[in-house]
């Protein structure tokens, strides 16, 4: 009997062992990158803050978790007036130019939760999980395929605010960000039997992504990365980053003045590295006023005009030289992004300058990222014989609703389930 009991037991294990693998075995680990206010951050008030206002004092918010840590990105309390003051105080950055790089408002300490999970990517509020859906339609999807969170599929969020910097340049949280993501690839690969990793990065994520993979040896890359999946990623910048920066932008929200969140957008070392860049928008008309129109051959005479002069030196600087290339990394890549969404493609700006908002010329794109932008690595990489490049066009597909809705979920998961190979339908929703 004894021998029978072990026979039988043998066999169910094998059982369960096999339609486990049949499940997980053959996935290549994913992992996700966000984009820019794709994930949660966290802050906490020390001594040295000094707030803006009584209301913004160390009491608020109220409720804060053990050490003194809540989430300043996003509170939906920072749609009301006076506490979007609040928020846009503690989110702002500020350039030191003896150590030449960024650092947080005086008195805020901010870090970023549960890096290697995508738990901070599904919701930017999970007490408001439907008004601050994220990622969870597509983490949903993969998970259908077998995918599990912090074994076969993982989280890379970051300091969305903080940006890279070209060579001789100091970028201390951006390039933290890229040792973690590395840090995180090898050890997703390692601990799924040496298969390489697909990355998956939505939006500012794919820039962080290409720099990633162009910072890192060919052998590296061979090793560790199979596919590279970019989605509506802003290759050469978005003439919405010119709104934002001019006259600051809420993202429509009705009871925000968006020039109580311009000076927060300004200090953004990511917003200006989202700037229309020369290279794919040449000599395109981005924005026009009564007295000049500005290409993106004119951002630093933009900037000034604007009032906000003391960034030319830092994009010049900083920023200029690193979106002069779009390097091929040599691993495949599969760009997917929307078309046919009204898309800012021009601003007027009249008499009353840039504190009120402008009237908009629309063309084509994701309804935030340009065309041109979107599908710029198509003539970027067109003769390069040791790059694969696939892209992939949904129709009718915003920014956002790529990773959202079913139509856009849907064909992000067919692309992955093609790169692994997998040929059987299954239901994702």
């Amino acid at each position: 009997m004894k021998g029978l009991e072990l026979t039988v037991t043998m066999v169910v294990w094998t059982a369960v062992m096999w339609y486990t693998c049949e499940g997980n075995c053959d996935l290549n680990p994913v992992i996700l990158v966000p984009g820019s206010g794709g994930n949660q951050l966290e802050a906490r008030l020390t001594d040295e803050y000094e707030p803006p206002s009584q209301l913004c004092g160390e009491r608020y918010p109220l409720f804060k978790e053990r050490g003194g840590w809540f989430r300043l990105w996003f509170r939906p309390a920072l749609l009301l007036a006076p506490f979007t003051q609040c928020f846009a105080h503690r989110m702002m950055l500020y350039y030191n130019p003896l150590i030449d790089d960024y650092d947080n408002t005086p008195g805020v300490e901010t870090r970023v939760p549960c890096f290697g999970s995508t738990r901070s990517l599904l919701y930017l509020d999970p007490h408001f999980k439907r008004a601050t859906l994220y990622m969870e339609p597509l983490v949903k999807a993969l998970k259908h395929l077998g995918y599990v969170d912090s074994e076969t599929l993982f989280g890379a969020p970051y300091d969305f605010r903080y940006g890279l910097a070209a060579d001789g340049h100091p970028s201390r949280v951006g390039t933290k960000f890229l040792e973690d993501l590395k840090n995180l690839i090898e050890k997703a690969s390692i601990s799924n039997g040496g298969k390489p990793v697909i990355l998956v990065s939505h939006s500012l994520g794919g820039l962080f992504v290409l720099q990633l993979l162009n910072r890192n040896p060919p052998s590296w890359r061979k090793q560790f990365i199979k596919h590279f999946v970019a989605l509506s990623t802003p290759w050469g910048g978005a003439v919405q980053e010119s709104r934002n920066l001019a006259s600051g932008y809420t993202l429509r929200a009705p009871l925000v003045d968006p020039l109580l969140v311009r000076d927060q957008q300004r200090s953004s070392e990511s917003n200006l590295w989202l700037m229309p860049s020369p290279k794919v928008f040449g000599g395109l008309p981005l924005v026009v006023t009564e007295n000049a129109t500005y290409t993106a051959n004119d951002v630093a005479q933009f900037l000034n005009d604007i009032g906000f002069s003391e960034a030319i030196d830092l994009y010049k600087s900083r920023i200029a030289p690193l979106v002069e290339k779009l390097p091929a990394p040599e691993v495949p890549v599969t760009c997917i992004f929307g078309s046919g969404v009204r898309t800012p493609e021009t601003l007027f700006y009249d008499e009353s300058g840039f504190d009120k908002q402008p009237e908009i010329m629309y063309g084509d794109g994701d309804g935030t990222v340009n065309m041109v932008s979107l599908a710029a690595l198509q003539s970027e990489w067109a003769d390069l014989k040791n790059q694969s490049l696939k892209t992939v066009r949904v129709e009718g597909a915003s920014h956002l609703s790529m990773l959202r809705d079913a139509k856009g979920v849907k064909r992000v998961v067919k692309e992955i389930k093609d790169i692994l190979g997998i040929t059987s339908d299954i239901s994702m929703m």
